[in-house]
């Protein structure tokens, strides 16, 4: 008997699109994202998944994305449970700077170290580390004893909350989870056993991560 839990990057929002850092700002889901999160319940419908919970974050991208999941799995009145514990990672002074030209005012290779170190935060902002330190207690104490009660649980976050949690299901060190990016829209199917451990993992969707 295996435990469900699926995890589903938010569609693209209109700040993806313009390539600015986003962070805890709240942009809305441009119309490929409305589809994305469409497309994302498409599969996991015709895949056969339902959901007894969604959990999602305190921001409309991921709110917005969940809903189009459900109504595509024709569970609209599904419980949804929101918390800024799932927040996207906080880009501090970065927020709302496009990204080149944040490059350009402090330097490819900081600019690059602040996006993709694991414990390097930009001014005023978190780092992937510091993501984890609010992501995996809500987790473990929330969601991840409803997953091993039986009951199957979605949820629609954020590239780096949710990298946060495949970090510690699939028990990848600082430098592996580096290397991983969660694509949008692209529901990652897990299935644990009665301890949490990961029997499997697939991906739904095939789509290259930005």
């Amino acid at each position: 008997m295996s435990n469900l839990l699926v995890l589903v990057r938010h569609g693209q929002s209109e700040w993806n699109e313009k390539n600015l850092f986003t962070g805890w700002r709240d942009p809305a889901l441009t119309e490929l994202g409305k589809a994305e999160g469409r497309e994302a319940g498409e599969a996991l419908r015709k895949a056969g998944y339902h959901f007894d919970v969604a959990y999602t974050s305190a921001l409309t991208r991921a709110q917005e994305t969940n809903r189009l999941i459900l109504e595509e799995l024709g569970q609209p009145d599904l419980p949804v449970i929101k918390d800024q514990a799932l927040n996207e990672r906080d880009y501090g002074d970065l927020s709302g700077l496009n990204k080149d030209d944040a490059r350009e005012k402090w330097g490819e290779e900081q600019v690059h170290i602040w996006r993709r170190s694991y414990d390097t935060p930009p001014p005023g902002g978190e780092s992937l580390k510091d993501t984890g330190a609010r992501v995996m207690p809500y987790f473990n104490k929330e969601i991840l004893p409803r997953v091993l009660k039986g009951e199957k649980v979605l949820i629609t976050a954020h590239g780096n909350s949710l990298r946060s949690l495949v970090m510690a299901l699939d028990k990848l060190s600082e430098e592996e989870i580096l290397k991983v990016n969660i694509a949008t829209g692209a529901p990652i199917v897990y299935k644990l056993d009665d301890k949490g451990n990961v029997l499997s993992k697939e991906i739904l969707i095939e789509r290259e991560a930005h």
